[in-house]
């Protein structure tokens, strides 16, 4: 085969949607499960970790921010639907490019994703870190600012690390602490069912509903005005953030920013494998939880812009300060749990994805075997589960939490755009595959899917993010074309035999 060849050689989708038959995975879980995996993956670190910079940043008008994010991810939730109940196999946006686009398409994706999984529990676990720290603070106990949270000090050009200020740098140990236990617990194998999963989804979402109704009674009107204070932002390609400052200011960096808060509803695409009825289960748990999910985030977002003048919002617990005026104590603790809840269950499931991922490529032999070798007692990828904390919790402990958001939201973004071309090239490609979700408005929704996520990467993220993507990705390509490349072969995919620690996981 030429290189062009090779570069474009594509999987089967028939012999895909053949395995995705075998049932070597146990299939348990119904669209139920499936809107409750992905609430559980959505909900928890987003929404506690952006909507107060979110509010400094856009005012009152957060909320069109956040209808904006939602409805770039409702095209590419329409799109995901399809290609789930299409191909009901593991690997999510990954499994798709190899399908439609290619080989070299779906490495990068697959390093995309490793941004929205991987990479997604660094700001989670600092989210973590600042409860505890506020947990500790109320018995007396006072972390050292050192300590306290992810600050690298830089002195010139931030790519090079002669630059770097370790000195007077600070650090956030509990959130690498965090991350790393987790990653153990995962690496023993964790036997974590669809029953505690939404034992943590009710506790978040009661959170927040206790959050809305309590801070009900606090709203002015008089507060939503002006409702748009600070504008649109300045749209300009790569201008998504304020120069020489990590706030962005203005409707489209902010829904950029908080688009953090949607990552998770695709979750459900990754269990596939093990749904009663993926035709209908997927569609509907994708879906339903991306719809539930907005319709929070919105009235979070209206009841605390009502609640607080929008210029006295502050990034940290807005919460819980939206609420002080009711001197109930109660409450606190019922948003700190929610908080410590909803990020213990996303940074778990995040990291657990991340394996998901890894564990398919190396199925396709885009990563060497190594990469998900099973451990002989814990029957679990123990190499690749503590490699993938580590680097993890690098990043959570050094890494300001805003460029860490950034960081997971181009990868989304641009796997979003992604899964979207899929679809339109599967619809003129293999017309023949039943499909029993369709996206309406073919090719409108999808094209308007690639328009969308394209627009928030482009003009809603900085140069600087841009810069560490396109650098990241380099790295990556080097690592392709040095084994991926050479090993791969779409013609002998087989199915994904996931080891007792994964299988237990849904």
């Amino acid at each position: 085969m030429s290189l062009v060849a090779r570069l474009f050689a594509t999987t089967n989708v028939d012999k895909l949607r053949a395995l995705s038959r075998q049932k070597i995975l146990r299939r348990a879980l119904t669209a139920k499960d499936l809107v409750a995996i992905g609430l559980g993956t959505m909900i928890g670190g987003g929404i506690f970790t952006t909507v107060g910079t979110g509010v400094k940043g856009a005012g009152p008008a957060v909320i069109i921010s956040y209808l904006l994010a939602g409805l770039t991810s409702f095209f590419a939730a329409l799109c995901y639907a399809e290609l789930g109940a299409m191909v009901p196999i593991a690997g999510s946006a990954y499994t798709y490019t190899y399908a439609t686009l290619g080989k070299v398409f779906a490495w990068i994706i697959g390093f995309a994703l490793l941004f929205e999984y991987g990479i997604s529990a660094a700001p989670v676990a600092q989210q973590f870190s600042a409860s505890i720290q506020d947990v500790l603070k109320s018995v007396g106990v006072i972390v050292p600012a050192w300590a306290s949270s992810s600050n690298l000090a830089i002195h010139g050009a931030w790519w090079l690390p002669a630059s770097w200020d370790l000195a007077h740098s600070q650090c956030d140990i509990i959130a690498a602490l965090f991350v790393l236990a987790l990653s153990g617990v995962l690496s023993l194998g964790i036997r974590e069912s669809a029953t505690t999963n939404n034992i943590f989804v009710v506790l978040k979402i009661s959170a927040l509903i206790v959050f809305i109704i309590a801070g009900a009674s606090l709203v002015h009107l008089s507060n939503w005005h002006p409702f748009n204070p600070v504008g649109w932002g300045k749209l300009t390609p790569f201008g998504g953030a304020a120069e020489g400052n990590y706030q962005p200011f203005g409707i489209i960096p902010i829904s950029a920013l908080i688009f953090f808060s949607y990552i998770g509803f695709d979750t459900a695409t990754t269990t596939a494998e093990e749904c009663k009825n993926p035709q209908y289960d997927v569609p509907m748990g994708v879906i339903g939880a991306l719809a539930i999910g907005t319709v929070i985030y919105c009235a979070t977002a209206l009841v605390l812009v009502g609640a607080v003048p929008w210029s006295k919002v502050p990034v940290k617990d807005p919460l819980i300060y939206a609420l002080a005026p009711l001197h109930m104590p109660v409450l606190n603790w019922i948003i700190t749990i929610g908080v410590l809840a909803g990020t213990t269950s996303v940074a778990l499931a995040s990291l657990l994805g991340q394996t998901r991922i890894f564990y398919v490529m190396a199925r396709d032999k885009m990563l060497p075997p190594a990469v998900a070798k099973v451990h002989p007692r814990f029957k679990t990828p123990v190499i690749t589960t503590m490699l993938t904390g580590i680097a993890v919790a690098a990043l959570a402990l050094i890494v300001p939490l805003t460029q860490l958001l950034y960081l997971v939201n181009i990868g989304t973004l641009i796997a979003f755009a992604v899964v979207c071309a899929a679809v339109l090239y599967l619809r003129k490609r293999r017309p023949d595959i039943p499909r029993s979700f369709r996206v309406p408005f073919v090719p409108l929704f999808p094209i308007l899917g690639i328009i969308f996520s394209s627009f928030l990467a482009i003009f809603g993220l900085s140069r600087t993010t841009w810069l560490w993507f396109g650098g990241a990705l380099v790295v990556g390509l080097v690592i392709f074309f040095l084994y991926g490349y050479r090993h791969s072969n779409p013609d002998e995919i087989e199915p994904v035999v996931e080891p007792e620690g994964l299988q237990e996981y849904v």
